[in-house]
């Protein structure tokens, strides 16, 4: 943190209010600013936490289409499902609001108004594709053909989510709507556009020379697009769907997502703090740092920069840390396949064990690389690390003190060198603790925060104080008192990445912890409060609020992680209980066989579509042929008298027809569409002067008329109704 600043703003990226939230979006973004969050406000610093539904756009109106329902019907499902799992997994926003909202409306609408009116727009008149049955213009994501890179015949008009092309409407094959299936045309259509290429230059010092800082993936991507030249962008589309374009004339268009959807982050600090506001979005001595997927970077780092720098007096991002992509199971993570963990199904079926995925999210993320969760590693890391180091250190240093001390923390009756120089080594690690998060490498300081309960566990294991209280209970006294100091260094240090886990060993411990201001308004704040009725001690401790001080009580800050002592002797001890339980495997196996059965599911839905599509395959047209070539052919209709299989072979029936005017042998290589007794009594459609052929020792006069289809599928064509036999057909 180079620049010192008064208060800082954490965003995280606008889920789209069109699914649930699953362990990909956790890992990206919101896991990241919540650890963020969290240490700033151990540290005492004024932070102000915001995020909220991105309710616009095209995916939302599609869905609502397939559902039935209208999109806010879409939307107000979605948020309360989304603002629900973060709430669960203690991610917990000052505001988490949405971009249907009526300040958010307001909001954008002036933002967009005020560039319009000052000029900082052009308008471009462009041919886009129209759905003429459906009487609308189509947003690309609504166009459907066949990716020209890959042959996927489900392609979209901005990308082919199978092999990850960025397209254009234009580069499909056989372009329809996704609407109405029908065929479509051009058409002109106007709209506003952001000209991001006159922002180049000083989007180039201001990324390239002013923020080599930045994660190199997030510079990487910022200089790729600077490099390959900034075009002008649409800031409008046609759809019925979204904040309406507030210029009179535009009837039919509304604010582009990607333009609607940023300006969300102003409207709902606008919508918490609407007196003060501007000072966290217009003061210098403000650092705003966006978390974002790696998908979201060139909108964060480039786009909603030249927004804020044209409109004029609102502050820039001091950082936008970027992860990579989460995989499940060596497969990319796919709301469409069901390829995912949704966090809540993840909190309804694995109740208390939400430190465990923050954990495990946290020790994978992908910070600089594409990274995956596995069922395996979830229960390895939650049985060998927090179960076997952290949870064990704790419950052993509790237990013990209990049993010899009577849960009162002991005088430091016997010290040995080893004691103070096990509380030093706690020292570098809060150094590096600080180190990575404001330099947001999570994942490194995480690791610094077990290498605590590794300390610890290291040290009761070497003093072994069990032995020592049959002979020394001065020495034991001293051993207990310093793994109660490390026990506390543990409730500050987890408190950022495990804040459950934290809270209960607080209890434990019976210690509260400031944790900043409370920027909230309209609801309570999660409050700890743990102490027995009667004991004239009841307090609330709040994780993102004000606590109240209580005599006596133990209260933490980030500047005491470390500290020689914490937990003064005399201090009484709450009742023990497991910070983690040991994940057995019938649990994980469970996970494993859902997503197995999801993995063929899908391999059978794949096959089905190829199927499918094979089957709407259309043999091009043969070479034209004359009316008088057509006339020779002599097509009638014919009855299956006899039929039977043709020995050795598995493709051909022998067929005794009667014609109209003979009775005749045709072999033909049906079998593997029909049976010998399907046959018998069918009326036919023949070709009856086709030339003789000699048949494995057969001769074959004629030829039944079938129908194929693109997958091989044959059908025999018939008459509609019983004619006569011989009946011609011309």
């Amino acid at each position: 943190m180079s620049k010192k600043f008064n208060r800082t703003l954490v965003t995280c990226a606008l889920p789209y209010a069109n699914g649930p939230i699953h362990i990909g979006h956790l890992a990206g973004a919101y896991i990241p600013g919540d650890i963020y969050v969290r240490y700033l406000r151990l540290r005492g610093e004024d932070v102000v936490f915001v995020c909220g539904s991105d309710e616009h756009g095209v995916p939302i109106t599609i869905k609502a289409r397939e559902q039935g329902v209208t999109p806010q019907d879409i939307v107000d499902k979605y948020h309360k499902i989304m603002k629900d799992a973060f709430s669960g997994l203690g991610i917990n926003f000052d505001i988490y609001s949405r971009t249907s909202s009526k300040v958010h409306e307001e909001h954008s609408s002036a933002f967009f108004r005020k560039l319009y009116d000052e000029g900082k727009f052009i308008t471009k008149t462009s041919s886009q594709y129209y759905d003429v049955e459906a009487k609308t213009f189509l947003a690309d994501r609504y166009i459907e053909g066949t990716c020209p890179k890959c042959g996927n015949p489900h392609a979209y008009g901005d990308q082919c989510e199978k092999c990850g092309s960025t397209l254009s409407p234009e580069e499909l094959i056989d372009p329809h709507s996704r609407l109405s299936g029908g065929t479509l045309e051009k058409r002109d259509t106007t709209h506003w556009y952001l000209p991001l290429d006159k922002y180049e230059p000083w989007l180039r010092e201001w990324i390239l020379e002013d923020h080599k800082e930045w994660k190199s993936n997030v510079y990487g991507q910022c200089k790729s697009w600077l490099d390959n030249g900034l075009q002008p962008r649409a800031v409008s589309r046609d759809l019925d769907w979204g904040v309406p374009v507030p210029v009179e004339g535009a009837e039919g268009k509304v604010l582009y997502v990607w333009f609607d959807a940023p300006i969300g982050y102003i409207s709902n600090t606008k919508e918490l703090l609407p007196e003060s506001w501007e000072k966290w979005w217009k003061g210098k001595d403000t650092r705003l740092v966006h978390f974002i997927g790696k998908d979201n970077i060139v909108f964060h780092c480039i786009v909603f920069p030249s927004m804020l720098k044209a409109y004029g007096d609102y502050i820039l991002p001091d950082n936008v840390p970027s992860n990579e992509f989460l995989n499940l199971e060596g497969d990319k993570i796919s709301t469409s396949r069901n390829w995912a963990v949704w966090v809540n199904e993840f909190e309804e079926q694995f109740p208390g064990q939400e430190d465990v995925l923050r954990y495990v999210l946290c020790a994978n993320a992908p910070e600089t690389k594409d990274n995956d969760f596995t069922w395996k590693d979830f229960q390895q890391r939650n049985n060998s690390e927090l179960v076997a180091i952290f949870g064990n250190f704790v419950n052993r240093a509790v237990v013990l003190t209990q049993k010899y001390f009577g849960g009162v923390v002991p005088q430091n009756l016997k010290p040995e060198p080893i004691d103070s120089e096990t509380l030093a080594e706690i020292v570098p690690c809060k150094e590096a603790l600080e180190k990575y998060i404001e330099t947001y490498h999570f994942r490194e300081a995480l690791k610094e925060a077990m290498n605590i309960a590794r300390i610890g566990n290291k040290y009761i294991s070497d003093a072994e104080p069990w032995k020592v209280a049959k002979t020394d209970m001065d020495r034991t006294a001293s051993i207990l008192y310093t793994c109660l100091q490390i026990c506390a260094d543990l409730a500050i240090a987890f408190e950022p990445f495990t804040p459950f886990s934290a809270e209960k060993l607080r209890k434990i411990l019976r210690v509260a912890i400031d944790a900043g201001q409370d920027h909230r308004s309209g609801e309570g704040a999660p409050t700890e409060n743990f102490f027995k009725p009667g004991e004239g001690k009841a307090v609330h401790t709040r994780p993102f609020g004000k606590m109240l001080v209580v005599p006596g009580i133990p209260l933490l800050t980030w500047n005491m992680l470390g500290a020689s002592e914490i937990l003064a002797p005399g201090h009484k001890l709450g009742e023990s209980e497991l910070l983690f339980q040991k994940m057995e495997d019938s649990v994980v196996d469970a996970q494993i066989a859902r997503l197995e059965a999801i993995k063929k599911a899908n391999e059978a839905a794949a096959k089905a579509k190829e199927a499918e599509e094979a089957a709407k395959k259309v043999e091009p047209q043969k070479e034209e042929v004359t009316f008088d070539d057509f006339g020779r052919m002599d097509i009638r209709t014919a009855t299956v008298l006899e039929a039977e299989r043709v020995p050795k072979t598995d493709k051909l029936l022998k067929l005794r027809i009667d014609t109209g005017i003979d009775e005749r042998t045709i072999v033909s290589g049906i079998a593997e569409f029909y049976t010998p007794e399907q046959m018998v009594g069918k009326q036919i459609v023949i070709l009856a002067n086709l030339a003789p052929r000699t048949i494995r020792g057969i001769e074959s006069r004629g030829m039944i008329l079938m129908a194929r289809q693109g997958d091989g599928k044959m059908r025999i064509v018939t008459p509609e109704e019983a004619l006569h036999n011989g009946a011609t057909v011309g």
